[in-house]
């Protein structure tokens, strides 16, 4: 599909270049302002850091730019009117955020540019031709984890622990795509993977007691599941089943440590891609996607004792507290 996808642009880009290179090195019609629409999936801790992030890049730029944000509220069929609503105004950039905004912003935006934050994987996500080289009018930055150390991380934090829970949701691909990396990335530690799959938050906390006796629970960067990340604590803290979050906003909702990017940074860097298109004329096509360069522990010690588990010096010696 993504061949097919690059056919269907190549016509597409072919006739918009001039309309991508006009709105790349000039300012919007009112001489001084960037108009650029903001497609959110949900107000989490993480995705609204990402959003202060890359207003912040402009901000520090001394770029003046009018931001109308729209928020999915979690629903696919609003973030899919909102990029319509996004394609008919006359926005000089577009930016997605989390995996399911930037699919409706992609199905519906090809004569301007789009970015995209929090989205796990891109490709498979079918949003570009490749990393290197999206292909088309759109690229962005990843927020994929480092699921590796985040397990390890489970271990030093439970070392007794022989499975991992995990809650997601069942239409999200960067949720499946992470779960099968933690799989993966389980096995050389012993542990065995748990899974229960939801449809809407309000199914987060049956889902969490299907799981059984589970050791630890992981929360990937799912965005149901995160916003609705006070009703798996609640039944974790009533089992003492440790959460460990692969974000900061999970561990500020309740999980008791991550070591995970920064999504304010993340957002930060996504603007500055922007800037780049917007003011040095670089082509989304040719402008690679980028993902977090730095990693930071984050701990609650406070969750981590609702849980009955002690974080030990070493990771709060080098840990932000939360």
């Amino acid at each position: 599909m993504l061949t097919s996808r690059s056919r269907i642009f190549a016509g597409i880009l072919a006739v918009s270049t001039m309309v991508l290179a006009g709105c790349g090195g000039t300012d919007s019609a009112s001489g001084d302002t960037y108009k650029i629409g903001i497609n959110q999936l949900v107000q989490h801790p993480a995705l609204d850091s990402a959003v202060k992030g890359f207003k912040e890049a402009f901000d520090e730029a001394g770029i003046t730019a009018e931001f109308d944000e729209k928020n999915a509220n979690g629903e696919q069929s609003t973030a899919l009117t909102i990029a319509q609503q996004f394609a008919s105004d006359s926005k000089d950039l577009v930016l997605a955020v989390a995996t399911p905004a930037a699919q409706a912003t992609a199905q519906n935006i090809t004569d301007k540019p789009v970015l995209f934050t929090a989205v796990t994987d891109a490709v498979s996500a079918e949003l570009v031709d490749s990393n290197e080289k999206p292909g088309a009018n759109i690229t962005g930055t990843s927020d994929e984890a480092p699921i590796e150390d985040q397990l390890k991380l489970t271990k030093e934090l439970v070392p007794d622990a022989k499975t991992v829970g995990i809650v997601y949701a069942s239409g999200e691909v960067n949720s499946q795509i992470q779960v099968d990396q933690v799989k993966k990335a389980a096995k050389p530690l012993d542990l065995d993977v748990k899974t229960q799959t939801v449809s809407s938050v309000n199914e987060i906390q049956q889902a969490v007691e299907a799981l059984g006796d589970v050791d630890a629970i992981y929360v990937p960067t799912d965005n149901m599941v995160v916003s609705g990340i006070a009703s798996l604590v609640q039944v974790a803290e009533q089992k003492k089943i440790p959460v460990i979050g692969a974000e900061e906003g999970t561990v500020k909702g309740g999980a008791a440590a991550t070591v995970g990017i920064d999504y304010e940074e993340l957002g930060k860097q996504t603007g500055k891609m922007a800037i780049k298109i917007l003011k040095d004329g670089a082509d989304p096509a040719d402008t690679p996607v980028e993902t977090a360069s730095e990693v930071t522990y984050y701990v609650n010690e406070k969750a981590a004792k609702n849980y009955g588990i002690e974080i030990p010096q070493a990771i709060l010696d080098k840990a932000e507290r939360v």
